[in-house]
């Protein structure tokens, strides 16, 4: 509407369609063959026992040409009577053969006043309705030559079967084709419904789930009916993973679910008195669109984490470098819930020609083999959704090494620019 209001047209929707092709390769067929045919009757009009009948048949179907040409120029336009009537065109000008030719001419392989331009009408049916179609509509040119030959001769066989196979290959192309197109179609729809799944799921992560285990943690430490508070916070976070887990990750069983207990809320999200604090605040975008990615990453610099950029601006789009931000967060809460308060975190940023790459280490215990995997199935997805979904999104990667007892580091890679989906595959993929 408002770009109607502008005096701006939506653009408009392409139609995916493999059957547009051929439809156009037919109207080129049928003109071409009427063409030809035309001038294979003026050649031969001397040899006609009644010329003026060869001649008002090809008058005829170039009416009919002139007036139906558009309707095999799409599958909206060619419906079945327009095919009907076509192939009647074709039949009938077979059958009227035997009337205006000799019959020396016929029994020595003369062409019918159709000729090849009989093949259109039945490759119309074949991309209309599929081989089924196109099996009946051969079979009815068929035949319609043997009844104008009048004997099942060679050349009169070997142009049916030619006809008959043609006829029926295109249209079970056509069938395969469609039946492709459906379930491409399809699965763009599961991808797109499963991405916006993955987006909600992230910004749930990011801040329900962590209050829910907030309140539930404080409400045990409390007592009394903070504590009733707190357990109800922790049954609707874990029905709330539950649900966001699902249809993304293989759900863990009940009894896992129940025994689940949620991680704490890390200090970046918790206040001294219980309060959530709100994130720090992203750096204005510049005039085209872009962000400097080291203004969103210094604000978590602090005690326990030391932050590494170069002396240039590292640029992104706004979108893109406000979602690498938000994945360096989830990166340094994993640090704080499972390295330990003692541990140190570094952040490095990298500006490549054609990436910009933040690496954010730590010096923990590490992460012991098949723990991210371990994690992902019992629905704690920090790492599946806030780090690795948000990077395949920017079309980047995430990439973990770890090492049991020398700690972990995350390398996270986003490509400037437009990228191919998926995006270059780090060294290490969780």
């Amino acid at each position: 509407m408002a770009a109607r209001r502008h005096g701006k047209r939506p653009p408009k929707a392409l139609r995916m369609s493999v059957e547009l092709p051929l439809w156009r390769a037919i109207t080129g067929y049928r003109i071409l063959t009427l063409v030809y045919t035309l001038c294979q009757v003026a050649f031969s009009y001397r040899h006609y026992e009644h010329p003026l009948g060869a001649v008002a048949y090809m008058g005829a179907l170039t009416v009919w040409m002139a007036l139906t040409w558009r309707r095999t120029t799409s599958p909206e336009r060619c419906t079945r009577q327009f095919l009907i009537v076509d192939l009647g065109f074709a039949v009938g000008g077979i059958l009227l053969t035997s009337l205006v030719d000799t019959h020396a001419r016929i029994m020595g392989g003369a062409p019918t006043l159709p000729s090849i331009w009989t093949a259109g009408a039945v490759l119309g049916f074949a991309i209309k309705g599929g081989w089924r179609w196109a099996a009946v509509a051969s079979s009815a040119v068929a035949v319609a030559n043997l009844v104008e030959r009048e004997q099942l001769a060679r050349d009169t066989l070997r142009n049916v079967v030619l006809v008959w196979v043609a006829g029926v290959a295109i249209g079970y192309v056509v069938e395969v084709a469609r039946a492709s197109e459906r379930t491409l179609a399809r699965a763009l729809q599961i991808e797109a419904a499963t991405r916006e799944r993955e987006r909600l799921a992230r910004d749930i992560h990011d801040s329900v789930l962590q209050v829910l285990a907030m309140v539930q943690r404080r409400g045990t430490a409390i007592g009394g009916e903070a504590a009733e508070l707190g357990r109800m916070a922790g049954e609707q976070e874990v029905a709330l993973r539950t649900l966001v887990a699902g249809g993304l990750v293989r759900p863990a069983g009940a009894a896992a679910m129940a025994s689940y207990v949620p991680a704490p809320v890390t200090a970046a999200h918790e206040g001294t008195a219980g309060t959530v604090v709100a994130p720090a605040r992203s750096a204005p975008p510049a005039a085209d669109g872009s962000c400097d990615v080291r203004a969103l990453l210094a604000p978590f610099a602090g005690a326990g984490v030391t932050f590494s950029e170069p002396g240039a601006p590292v640029e992104l789009p706004a979108a893109a470098a406000a979602e690498l931000a938000a994945a360096v967060s989830a990166a340094l809460d994993n640090v704080r819930v499972h390295a330990g308060d003692g541990a140190h975190a570094w952040i490095l940023v990298e500006d490549e020609p054609h990436a910009v790459i933040v690496t954010v280490r730590d010096d923990g215990p590490g992460i012991p083999e098949g723990r991210l995997a371990d994690a992902e199935r019992e629905g704690r997805l920090g790492v599946a959704l806030s780090i690795r979904g948000r990077l395949r999104d920017l079309g980047g990667s995430a990439a973990w090494v770890s090492v049991t007892g020398q700690g972990t580091e995350v390398e996270l890679t986003v490509p400037k620019g437009t990228a191919p989906e998926g995006g270059k595959r780090g060294k290490s993929r969780a």
